[in-house]
């Protein structure tokens, strides 16, 4: 098979142009980094909303534990006479309610612990997504300076892509 060599006009006689060739890998590999840390905030996000129903499924269980025993107090003192043995189990009742009204609020809390994190893995996730795209916006606008070579498209790209960085660099500290 022949081989096919292309040949350019401006083969060499632009080095503005491979300037911006360079800029333009440069945001290329920001815009990778951005990509996979936006992946992983978003995985964790949905991970973290995973245990935190988890973990109100667990509160919701303690919950119907607690309201099981007063259903069954209701009915012994409904149903049942004032006896020794009534009076026993009322006691018993009584202990298991307060060990479960302290599980459910020990099980509501990490719950509720759990949603603030996520919430907050959410809102770095949002913030490196936003970066991303700037930093996209940012490579075409530089890379239509091979189509234009008009200077401008190279200055509106790396400013987006700043932008983009700078965002994505926030969601880190947030």
């Amino acid at each position: 098979m022949a081989e096919l060599e292309v040949h350019t006009e401006s083969e060499g006689s632009d080095p503005f142009g491979k300037k911006i060739g360079i800029v333009a890998s440069v945001i290329a590999v920001l815009l990778a980094v951005v990509t996979i840390v936006s992946h992983r905030a978003h995985t964790d996000a949905v991970l973290m909303k995973s245990e935190a129903n988890d973990k109100w499924s667990y509160y919701q269980s303690k919950r119907i534990k607690f309201h099981s025993l007063e259903l069954g107090e209701d009915l012994v003192n409904v149903l049942g006479g004032k006896t020794a043995e009534s009076e026993k189990m009322l006691a018993k009742y009584g202990e298991q309610k307060k060990k479960y009204e302290r599980d459910s609020d020990v099980a509501q809390e990490a719950a509720k612990d759990q949603d603030k994190e996520a919430a907050q893995v959410e809102a770095r996730a949002l913030r490196y997504d936003f970066g991303e795209g700037l930093l996209e916006i940012g490579l075409v606008l530089t890379s239509l300076y091979f189509i234009s070579r008009s200077k401008l498209f190279p200055v509106m790209g790396a400013i987006s892509s700043l932008l983009g960085v700078g965002i994505a660099v926030s969601g880190y500290l947030l």
